[in-house]
């Protein structure tokens, strides 16, 4: 099987978020034989895409949250409740950095001692961890973020590492963590000639691709300045800057990363309404 992403969401930042000019539901990660389905980040959006594709929730393995800023966890309870088809159910793993489990400087914990009880465990991953997410390799890599203990993943699959960065400013040492990744999903909140602190923009996003080298980059966590600017219009300056293919991500966007690289859009229904998964009582 190949590893196959689903893009919930596509958006980050206070006011992408807010209005929903784009989803930010995370991603859907299938994985394995027999597949394995991991959430990552399911923020403001999550559940509602997942009705438009018609996912049933009860099949998510597990769930991993890289900070407690709301726009990577605000659908986590419900999803885990999914998950747990309804709490009836003790199944499926948590992941959260340690502000996300535990809290810290201000932040979190995001999930209630009851949601952190419906799952067969719960745990806080730091920097340099390496885990085993339902037979997933995931390394856990160090971020530079308003939360300080966010991370990036290294997701190792048959076919080459797949990347996700999550939200954090950029230096040369960020960059060499990500070196050998076959694809980078990268998180870029601004435009060329407007970086701010604590996230990326189009010209550090060039520099971290120039470092790396990966074969395809996916711009995502994009802010309402850059929606503004035009994303396609900054994808192409990257990948003229780089020499890197740079696609700028899609709201429910496929990859699948087998052989080659696939990109697709999943299928969507109109009729939210009417579709009750098979589990539900």
């Amino acid at each position: 099987m190949t590893f196959r992403i689903t893009f919930l969401g596509t958006g980050g930042g206070r006011h992408t978020t807010m209005y929903q000019t784009r989803c930010t539901g995370g991603m859907l990660i299938e994985h394995g034989e027999p597949a394995m389905r991991l959430h990552v980040d399911p923020g403001p959006g999550a559940l509602t895409q997942m009705n438009r594709i018609h996912y049933d929730l009860g099949t998510t393995d597990s769930v991993v949250i890289s900070h407690a800023h709301p726009d990577h966890y605000s659908d986590a309870a419900s999803v885990i409740e999914g998950m747990t088809h309804g709490g009836w159910v003790k199944r499926g793993w948590t992941y959260g950095s340690t502000s996300v489990v535990n809290g810290e400087k201000g932040l979190g914990p995001v999930l209630s001692p009851y949601h952190m009880k419906l799952t067969n465990g719960i745990t806080a991953f730091r920097p340099g961890d390496v885990l085993n997410i339902d037979g997933l390799r995931t390394d856990i890599c160090y971020a530079r973020h308003s939360d300080p203990t966010n991370v990036g993943f290294k997701f190792h699959t048959p076919n080459g590492i797949v990347s996700y960065v999550s939200d954090t400013e950029y230096d040369e040492d960020i960059g060499k963590q990500y070196i050998g990744s076959r694809v980078l999903i990268l998180p870029v909140t601004t435009p060329h000639g407007n970086e701010i602190p604590y996230h990326m923009c189009t010209d550090t996003a060039v520099e971290m691709l120039n470092l790396v080298k990966p074969e395809l980059a996916i711009f995502i966590h994009l802010g309402i300045v850059i929606l503004k600017a035009d994303p396609e219009k900054e994808v192409e300056f990257c990948e003229k800057e780089t020499g890197v293919r740079t696609i700028a991500g899609k709201d429910l966007m496929v990859l699948d990363v087998g052989e080659k690289l696939e990109l697709s859009m999943a299928k969507t229904y109109d009729d939210p309404g009417s579709w009750i998964p098979p589990w539900s009582p």
